[in-house]
């Protein structure tokens, strides 16, 4: 019997009856078309970072944790061909031994890329997009153990593979679209929200990287300012300096995580993100402060057009709700999430919400399009487990 698997939090526990360990793509769509026979569902696992039960299985897990490293790159298009099982952390230091990055990374590393990607992972700039961004183009092994090679000729449905939550095949290497390395500087300051809050767009539009960390208990700000070395960036004057850091992005970009918690958050048109970062900071103070000592990260996407990109087709606004996995989360989580939905706001797929298909298909354009493309590529559903049902309806 195997034995139970948890997610990087402990909120999601399980224990698949079988677990697979491929070691190229061959194996990959053995396994796929023993399950199509067997009737039995395949669900992948990353890293398990996520905070919702993407992954859970009662048939057969798979893990692509084998399947790491860069397979080949193009000096003349900075072009990457890099396997699934590779976590963010590896990608940097692989990529930055050819002189190339990544154009952002999340606030963790620990995440595999395939699994980084498939749940739409960003970091933070208004003109960056999404991790998955860097996509142009994929080989997929769909539901029939028949693989597909995806490109920029075929821009509908790679932009259905890019972020696909598994639902659509495994994604068995990915064509990275990589940008010459350069050194970052990263500066944090501390400040009073009425400060943030008026100098904001001039710190968002005067910035490469720019987030903040909102603290409920002192009720201050840490800006968080990420610039290339030679770029001349103005310091807020209003800001007291508290680290600064130098070095290429996958080194001073994400944050150790000593303390594990669990995470809401929601993706929202850019121009409602101050007014819902308000009503948030109001509810919290109100309701909330005297448990939760977790910050609130506000952070900015450029649009896309992938379809279940949580940036589809608008710049965005993300917020993040953090608890310490010990102490209760849910009914703050529920408290908080009508205020993100009435401001227009998306799931992150990979965190906590409470949302079904039935709300969550009309945020999304190309909806039946996706719906679509994934019944015929999956047309056994090999590859939805009861969570994925759910918020698919299918």
């Amino acid at each position: 019997m195997e034995k139970k698997w948890q997610n990087w939090s402990g909120s999601v526990q399980f224990t698949p009856s079988e677990v697979e360990k491929p070691v190229d793509e061959e194996q990959v769509r053995q396994v796929i078309r023993r399950a199509k026979g067997e009737g039995k569902k395949v669900r992948v696992v990353g890293a398990g970072h996520s905070s919702v039960p993407l992954v859970v299985s009662d048939n057969i897990f798979m893990s692509l944790e084998k399947l790491k490293g860069i397979v080949k790159h193009s000096r003349s298009t900075n072009q990457v061909d890099m396997l699934p099982g590779t976590d963010i952390k590896e990608a940097g230091e692989l990529l930055i031994q050819k002189n190339l990055s990544m154009h952002n990374t999340g606030d963790v590393d620990l995440q595999l890329i395939g699994g980084a990607f498939a749940t739409g992972t960003h970091g933070s700039g208004i003109k960056l997009q999404n991790l998955s961004g860097m996509i142009v183009g994929c080989r997929l092994v769909d539901g029939n153990g028949e693989i597909h090679e995806i490109d920029q000729s075929d821009l509908p449905k790679l932009n259905a593979a890019k972020v696909s939550l598994g639902a659509l095949g495994v994604i068995t290497q990915f064509t990275l679209q990589a940008e010459p390395a350069e050194k970052f500087v990263r500066q944090e300051f501390w400040a009073r929200v009425d400060d943030c809050m008026e100098n904001l767009d001039n710190l968002i539009g005067s910035n490469r990287m720019f987030d903040f960390y909102w603290y409920p208990r002192n009720d201050l700000v840490k800006l968080r300012l990420c610039n290339p070395t030679g770029d001349k960036v103005e310091r807020p004057a209003y800001g007291v300096p508290a680290k600064e850091e130098e070095g290429w992005l996958y080194e001073i970009l994400p944050q150790e995580r000593d303390l594990k918690f669990e995470e809401m958050e929601y993706l929202l048109p850019f121009e409602a993100g101050p007014a819902c970062f308000r009503e948030i900071r109001k509810r919290i103070i109100d309701k909330h402060r005297h448990y939760v000592g977790w910050r609130v990260l506000y952070r900015t996407i450029a649009a896309d057009d992938v379809y279940l990109s949580p940036s589809f087709s608008r710049d965005s606004v993300s917020m993040s709700i953090l608890q310490n996995v010990d102490l209760e989360y849910q009914s703050y989580f529920d408290d908080l999430e009508p205020i993100f939905r009435a401001h227009g706001g998306r799931p992150h797929w990979g965190k906590k919400h409470s949302l079904t298909a039935e709300e969550i298909r009309d945020m999304y354009p190309k909806w039946d399009d996706f719906m679509k493309l994934r019944r015929q590529l999956d047309p056994d559903n090999i590859f939805l487990n009861d969570y994925l049902t759910r918020i698919l309806d299918v």
